[in-house]
């Protein structure tokens, strides 16, 4: 299995595991991560959960190879991006969160990362667009300026600047963030679950405002996009190793 599920009372601890891909999402991964979460919001008894990447990196994002499969029923892209969470989320981040990887940390309720991570939305250098809610996650949970230069350049931002920005919630020495992300979520779980649930529902509603407006512009970015020569050009020589060559069409 590429998503590994750990039952620690009413934690669960779901940790992200194709290193060899830097933990990239293909389409059984995005059903394993879709099968976990569903599991997790259904189980009565479980209150608070943990997403990691295993064992140096969050994720790396969409896998180009074999690309992300579709979005799942409940989930959407990589079986979080179009969820609305019942129960919070907490994403802990090691290394690299890049493109999907960050978009899947943008689903979370709240951000543990260490200083040894990075965020970044890398698609314009692959002739794509931040297709998984980044086109308005990234200027939601950042100042605007923020979210533009990283969407606009694919440069990644540092945890320590995540954090002074707000985007992280706590910021650990490297190798740190799960225990950290799993002593929030022990706070968390302590308190009457149906009040925190409550409590999220409501915030999520006065403060998330409606995304659909967001999807709907992403997906003609997305098609346009994709439908352009560069993309083609983008893919094919970040799978070569090679600068790639730009035509603007």
């Amino acid at each position: 299995m590429t998503v590994r599920v750990e039952v620690r009372g009413a934690v669960h601890l779901l940790t992200i595991d194709r290193p060899e891909k830097r933990n990239a999402f293909d389409g059984p991964t995005t059903s394993a991560l879709d099968t976990a979460l569903n599991a997790f919001e259904d189980d009565d008894s479980a209150f608070v959960a943990v997403l990691t990447g295993a064992p140096r990196f969050f994720s790396a994002g969409t896998d180009v190879r074999a690309w992300a499969g579709e979005p799942t029923e409940r989930g959407g892209p990589y079986g979080i991006a179009g969820r609305r969470m019942r129960k919070p989320l907490i994403a802990a981040v090691e290394g690299v969160a890049a493109g999907g990887g960050f978009e899947i940390a943008l689903s979370a309720t709240m951000i543990v990362a260490s200083q040894s991570a990075t965020f970044s939305f890398p698609e314009v250098g692959l002739g794509l667009v931040a297709e998984c809610g980044g086109l308005f996650r990234g200027p939601r949970a950042l100042p605007l300026n923020v979210a533009r230069e990283l969407l606009l350049t694919g440069d990644p931002l540092p945890a320590r600047r995540a954090y002074e920005l707000g985007l992280v919630n706590r910021l650990t020495d490297p190798g740190d963030a799960v225990e950290e992300a799993l002593a929030l979520a022990e706070r968390i779980a302590a308190r009457a679950p149906i009040a925190v649930r409550e409590t999220l529902r409501a915030i999520e509603s006065a403060y998330v405002a409606d995304d659909e407006p967001g999807w709907a512009e992403t997906a003609l970015a997305r098609d346009r996009a994709r439908a352009s020569a560069d993309a083609v050009e983008g893919v094919a020589a970040f799978l070569e190793k090679r600068p790639a060559r730009w035509t603007g069409r």
